[in-house]
């Protein structure tokens, strides 16, 4: 695959942007080329593309497949699998979300809900604390209810929802 300038660029920093969120850059930069691409590819040609090690590829394909960020698109006449990704920006948003959330948020939510089990009867731990804990807890369930919430919404509800931004505080009245 030919990459433009402004592809390389988009790509590159994708893979610069997947560190800062804790991703390894090939990956981010795999999604992005996938993301990019008019068609599925093949790993030799992700490899050849982003001039990167074909076992990095592997790698990188089964972890972005772990996220459900891509999926294999088998080719007429071709046995070599093929990759594609999303192409919608929304949906690569909610499935990045419901990954996140998966490995980070719920075990969160499950050791705090330990947390605060334990400290009912633990007389060393300070009351301060155990409030503290319970605080955080209440605070990611919070968040926790929202995201179903707002995942059940159309686009174009959601959409409308973000594009209010700070006028919703004028609708509910609090100043």
């Amino acid at each position: 695959m030919k990459l433009t300038p402004v592809m390389e660029k988009y790509i590159l920093h994708w893979g610069e942007m997947g560190t800062r969120w804790g991703v390894n850059r090939t990956v981010a930069q795999i999604q992005a080329l996938l993301f990019l691409s008019d068609r599925p590819l093949n790993a030799e040609e992700i490899s050849e593309t982003l001039g990167v090690a074909r076992s990095n590829v592997s790698t990188s394909i089964k972890e972005l497949q772990s996220w459900n960020l891509i999926k294999t698109v088998p080719q007429m006449g071709d046995r070599r699998e093929h990759f594609a990704t999303l192409k919608d920006p929304w949906e690569l948003f909610y499935t990045i979300m419901e990954g996140r959330k998966l490995r980070e948020l719920d075990p969160t939510m499950s050791v705090l809900r330990e947390c605060v089990l334990e400290s009912e009867n633990d007389k060393q731990t300070p009351d301060e604390v155990k409030a503290r804990i319970k605080d955080v807890l209440d605070f990611m369930e919070t968040l926790d209810t929202w995201h179903n919430q707002i995942k059940g919404l159309p686009k174009s509800t959601l959409l409308k929802l973000i594009k209010l931004g700070a006028k919703v505080q004028n609708f509910l009245g609090n100043k």
